[in-house]
């Protein structure tokens, strides 16, 4: 079973490479932080504030890429937590099929955020962090 997720934080810490984003429920009372990159948590931040760069950042370039040749992003799934390692997938459609790619979770988050999908969370991820 998946769950909708929310932003509900994005802590940036500048003297660090790694940043946080905290996914909460959206209609419950879990979250969980995880840990991305200085450069995917200024564009999810940049995506959020509704800053346009002068030129296609890397998320925005994929997310016209995407569109450009007829498929949707449709929603983002954080679908697995291993070694403390957490591991997404992207959901696509294209022309009636359903596409899933392999991501880590701050460039699926990002694309997320700069397509306007939804994110969601697997059960079961949520089972392994309070577990």
């Amino acid at each position: 079973m998946e769950i909708e997720v929310e932003l509900s934080k994005i802590i940036i810490n500048e003297a660090s490479d790694q940043q946080i984003i905290v996914l909460k429920e959206r209609y419950g009372e879990r979250s969980f932080p995880i840990v991305i990159g200085i450069v995917e948590i200024f564009a999810i931040d940049r995506r959020l504030k509704g800053i346009q760069p002068p030129r296609p950042m890397t998320h925005d370039l994929l997310d016209t890429v995407i569109t450009s040749l007829g498929a949707r992003v449709e929603r983002i799934i954080i679908n697995d937590l291993s070694n403390h390692t957490f591991y997404a997938r992207i959901i696509m459609s294209l022309e009636g099929k359903v596409v899933e790619v392999d991501s880590r979770p701050s460039d699926a988050i990002a694309l997320g955020a700069a397509s306007g999908a939804p994110i969601f969370v697997d059960e079961q991820v949520f089972d392994k962090i309070s577990g």
